[in-house]
């Protein structure tokens, strides 16, 4: 099928419902520039590794990369989104779910930035594609348990195993470490965050990115009764044009995200940044290739208090986690029931 940007463009003049979803899918990945992607540079800004806008700059460019290339390699990430819900063919109620999910997910995530909690954008999309295709279908039949599974397998692999990787890794460091002079083991750590923050950037745009790319040409298959984005190629300009939105949303208001998780979770030193760095980097990558939708926020977070409790549990400010927590917990239903509501009034309108 032809995706070319002028092709796109007419797509979007001729059809109000395409125009909506480009324009909610391109306010989503402008948020999860604010809330998502920061976790990515939280560390290596916090430590004073890198200042705030070489790193957001840096972010935006292995965002990039991580589309352009994991994309090539597993696309599965962004088929899973799609087969979460099962719609019977009719593109056009599949078309107001995904709208549906999407408004869900930028209401969501500003509440959730406002106060500098993180969010998963990855799950607030399922859960508003799912509350959507429940108004749609008047019941659960259509939703995909198969597909569901995958998720909770994501979730416990985000939240158990960053924070495992995050406790060994530095506690490994730790030991290796333990007679270096510590200027020089900081010199080390300084470069070493820096590559950390790039290839945990690359990580997110392999997850997250791919996923709302995925969003985005699902929207033009779906006006033109394709029910499969499966073996397309998401054009260039779509990755770039995407990438550029995502680091604007970085830029605007990623600083209140990046000191929730780099300071206020965990007082972090450098070696503890980059232990979490590659944790996070390490379950991405492995989540990545197998396929599963993972959290980037859930991964890093988990990776940082895994990282603390090296030092001591006591390091970790539980305050802030448990208000992640919930807030991570809340995003299922409250997601599910904006997307619910959305639906109808999509339906209504439409």
């Amino acid at each position: 099928m032809n995706v070319s940007f002028s092709y796109f463009l007419e797509q979007m003049t001729n059809n109000n419902m395409l125009l909506v979803s480009v324009i909610l899918t391109l306010g989503v990945i402008f948020v999860n520039g604010w809330t998502d992607a920061p976790n990515a540079i939280a560390t290596c800004v916090t430590t004073r590794c890198m200042d705030a806008k070489p790193a957001i700059l840096m972010s935006a460019v292995f965002n990039f990369l991580g589309v352009f290339v994991m994309t090539m390699i597993n696309s599965t990430v962004a088929m899973t989104i799609k087969n979460m819900v099962n719609f019977n063919g009719n593109n056009e109620d599949a078309l107001i779910a995904l709208c549906a999910a999407l408004f869900a997910i930028v209401t969501w995530a500003v509440a959730a930035w406002y106060f500098g909690i993180p969010t998963s954008e990855s799950h607030a999309l399922i859960a508003g594609l799912s509350g959507a295709a429940i108004a749609l279908q008047g019941g659960i039949s259509g939703i995909n348990g198969e597909e569901w599974i995958k998720v909770i397998y994501g979730l416990v692999l985000s939240t158990i195993i960053g924070f495992f990787l995050g406790f060994v890794i530095c506690k490994l460091v730790t030991i290796i470490c333990h007679n270096l002079d510590r200027r020089k083991a900081n010199t080390f750590f300084k470069g070493g965050q820096i590559v950390g923050g790039a290839l945990t950037s690359f990580m997110h745009g392999a997850q997250d990115g791919q996923k709302f790319m995925g969003v985005l040409l699902l929207g033009l298959y779906l006006v033109n009764d394709i029910d499969s984005t499966e073996g397309a190629a998401i054009p260039f300009w779509m990755m770039l044009t995407c990438s550029i939105v995502m680091g604007l949303g970085t830029s605007v208001g990623g600083k209140k995200i990046i000191k929730s998780v780099g300071m206020d979770m965990v007082k972090l030193e450098k070696y503890q940044g980059f232990s979490a760095d590659v944790a996070a980097s390490i379950c991405l990558l492995m989540s990545t290739l197998f396929g599963i939708p993972v959290s980037t926020t859930h991964t890093k977070t988990t990776a940082i208090m895994g990282v603390g409790a090296v030092k001591r549990m006591s390091a970790i400010n539980y305050k802030v986690v448990s208000d992640m927590v919930l807030t991570w917990i809340l995003t299922f239903p409250g997601c599910g029931i904006i997307g619910f509501l959305m639906a109808k009034l999509f339906m209504f309108i439409f």
